[in-house]
């Protein structure tokens, strides 16, 4: 079973080289937009295996896929560090539509988003990336989802301070994650998941109707015609709550299609599927990079809903995974689904950052999370804020 840890790059069409030439010292090149240029791809990639916890959302593919599918919406600002003609740093932003705000190109698509370096230079370069964001005269930046224990977070403060920008950090979310441990620990995991009495069951009812299979899928060929059928369920079974589903849009569609043709070329992606006989009733559209199992979208036939496909699909992955020395972690990503809380050994802080060149509107924000914190406190005033909120909304459309 391959593993996915190499972050290869597949071959482009070759572009110009783009690293400066003959100058010394960190610099930073801005470019508007993310090349498809194999050479940087790798060098990106190979900075990505240099972070303290290398993730799938932080490599070239994943940039590219975005901005292949929110070409009209989005304005890449990526900007490179070079320290002569080495590559030892990426942020990988985007604007809006006046140009002045910025925030990580990849933040409403990745679970976790940072500037890519090794750690031990990240905060020379986020003091450079900041330097150059005050020359354009940025009016905002935004940095969601960076993980708590990045070196990031350890510089931002004071990167923000020395190039006057005020800097303000909050709690976002908290991903649940299976920490495999040792041998002994993998086998009691391992143990405890196969004997759960609820698994036991739904297997048992399922079985009634075909033998219950899990597959792997790792190529283009295998996975492409799959995503269809992947993106209708999803949106089936969101409709069954009354929520949205992440594959509500077309640009959406497009993004994981894309992401997936490149993610496959790259080694990196694994698409789980449960089966029942013949018949799929549980996906898991997920990656392997570098030790570490990422489920990104998980969906199930909601026909089958009273079998539990979805728990089912988790707990035999969680098996398979205790069984690949290769991996350590299982990362069941964003959401506070009651599923992941039954498995969940542990958990992974991220943070909401928001800088302001301007001290009031710095203050206005940090107000407007204390008071929206403190109103959670207060269910109903919360609940009625949202149906005021809501009510103005449809009054406006």
């Amino acid at each position: 079973m391959a593993t996915g840890n190499q972050l290869q790059s597949f071959t482009t069409k070759s572009a110009p080289d783009l690293r400066p030439q003959g100058e010394a010292g960190l610099r930073i090149v801005l470019l508007r937009k993310v090349p498809e240029e194999s050479s940087l791809q790798r060098r990106w990639n190979d900075l990505v295996l240099q972070m303290k916890r290398p993730e799938v959302f932080f490599t070239c593919e994943w940039a590219l896929a975005v901005q292949a599918a929110y070409h009209s919406s989005r304005k890449p600002l990526v900007l490179l560090g070079y320290d002569g003609d080495e590559l030892v740093g990426v942020a990988c932003l985007s604007t809006d539509a006046s140009g002045r705000n910025v925030s990580f190109l990849t933040a409403t698509t990745a679970d976790y988003c940072d500037f890519v370096s090794p750690p031990q230079r990240r905060a020379e370069f986020v003091e450079a990336v900041f330097a150059e964001l005050r020359c354009l005269k940025i009016s905002s930046l935004v940095l969601a989802n960076l993980p708590a224990d990045s070196a990031t977070a350890a510089v931002v403060r004071a990167a923000a301070k020395k190039h006057g920008l005020h800097a303000h950090m909050r709690p976002a979310y908290a991903c649940s994650q299976v920490k495999l441990g040792t041998a002994e620990q993998r086998q009691e995991l391992k143990t405890t998941v196969a004997r759960k009495r609820q698994l036991k069951r739904c297997l048992k009812m399922m079985e009634r109707e075909g033998p219950v299979t899990l597959s792997f899928l790792r190529s283009w060929s295998e996975i492409e015609p799959m995503l269809p059928v992947f993106a209708a369920t999803h949106v089936a079974r969101f409709r069954t709550t009354k929520h949205t589903s992440f594959l509500s849009t077309p640009e959406r569609r497009v993004f994981m299609e894309d992401l997936a043709r490149r993610s496959t070329a790259a080694g990196l992606m694994t698409m789980t599927v449960l089966k029942v006989g013949e018949r799929a009733v549980a996906w898991s559209y997920g990656f392997q990079v570098h030790g570490v199992w990422f489920l990104y979208q998980t969906t199930f036939d909601t026909r089958c809903q009273d079998n539990s496909p979805g728990y089912c699909l988790l707990a035999k992955i969680l098996i398979e995974a205790c069984d690949l020395s290769s991996l350590g972690l299982v990362d069941l990503g964003l959401g506070a689904e009651v599923y992941k809380e039954w498995f969940a050994n542990s958990t992974r802080q991220t943070l909401h950052v928001t800088l302001n060149p301007s001290r009031l509107r710095h203050l206005r924000e940090v107000a407007r999370y204390g008071l929206a914190n403190n109103v959670k406190r207060f269910p109903k005033l919360e609940a009625a804020i949202r149906k005021a909120r809501s009510g103005l909304r449809r009054g406006v459309d």
